[in-house]
């Protein structure tokens, strides 16, 4: 009877580690295919931007109009940070080495840095040179400025819907969808311009959109930094209480306290904590294993914390008076 019993528990676990296998395998083909897939919508949106870009700034010097040059260097930007996100997509797909323990996921969330910093000294830039038309403006063929406006509206439009299904990857493709988003309500502005030009004559719509679409950068852009910032830093995530956290733990009857605690991003998905245990009860290690689950589970289902290391302590009483 026992032996069957045996059996039986051998074959369930047998059965348990076949599903846990191919969960995994499943799990890793599905995160190939968005990988390629994302690989894919990256490559069409640097295309149709580097169209757009020419056109914007052959346009933009023909007919004079600040704003359609300032959509294009906006454009441009975005054709760079597109190619930024797609070689720091690539580059994070890469496995870790004995080198580089951790993988290559920080190369994403640096891309989103430096596309954040362009993005802000392009508006800072623009707003200087809008500030010089204010003062001394020039006329502008509406017909260029409303032509290339409407194209480029088409063209980041399909971007945008392109890049729809993978705008929560990661912080670097969401960088870069928000650029082009960028970029459609700026196309939308400079049209807006070009009307206003070719009703009323009123030259000075030219800066003022172009002061528009450089406020506009500033303050989307600003908030992509600061997350990037925070997490090249090893910044704990403004989403997880810390102490909310520490006490969690605690609540553990096996837990008495902790200590030493050390909460960083790898990425912007990939949040690790690590921490020292101090154990009410002097346990074996081979009963630590029970409390190492039951902590990570706890942690990964409240905080959504995927990575974990604990080092386990026990405080005899002669140590405490120590």
């Amino acid at each position: 009877m026992v032996f069957c019993l045996k059996d039986e528990c051998r074959s369930s676990n047998v059965a348990c580690v076949r599903k846990i296998y191919l969960f995994k395998v499943l799990n890793l083909q599905k995160r190939m295919s968005n990988h390629a897939q994302t690989a894919r919508n990256l490559a069409i949106t640097v295309i149709l931007n580097g169209i757009i870009t020419i056109g914007q700034f052959v346009g933009g010097a023909i007919s004079g109009s600040l704003a359609l040059i300032s959509d294009a260097l906006h454009n441009l930007s975005d054709v760079i940070s597109v190619v930024l996100a797609y070689l720091a997509h690539r580059i994070g797909m890469r496995p870790q080495t004995q080198k580089s323990t951790f993988g290559f996921k920080r190369a994403e969330i640096l891309a989103a840095f430096i596309n954040a910093i362009s993005l802000i000294a392009i508006s800072v830039y623009l707003m200087v040179e809008a500030g010089k038309r204010f003062l001394n403006p020039k006329e502008v063929d509406y017909l260029w400025m409303l032509g290339l406006g409407i194209l480029g509206f088409i063209a980041n439009g399909l971007s945008v819907v392109i890049l729809q299904h993978n705008k929560e990857e990661n912080l670097n493709i969401r960088a870069a969808y928000l650029h082009l988003i960028g970029d459609a309500l700026t196309s939308l502005a400079v049209i807006a311009g070009a009307v206003c030009i070719w009703l009323f004559k009123v030259y000075w719509i030219d800066p003022l959109v172009t002061v528009l679409i450089s406020i506009y950068i500033f303050i989307h852009t600003f908030k992509i930094l600061k997350e990037s910032v925070g997490i090249l830093m090893q910044f704990a995530p403004a989403k997880i209480n810390q102490q909310e956290l520490i006490q969690v733990l605690q609540e553990m009857p096996e837990i008495s306290s902790v200590h030493h605690v050390h909460l960083w991003q790898l990425a912007d998905h990939q949040t690790y904590f690590e921490a020292h245990l101090v154990l009410s009860e002097n346990l074996p290690v081979s009963e630590s294993h029970v409390i190492t689950q039951k902590a990570k589970q706890m942690l990964n289902s409240r905080f959504g914390i995927g990575h974990t290391t604990f080092q386990y302590e026990y405080l005899s009483g002669e140590d405490c008076n120590c």
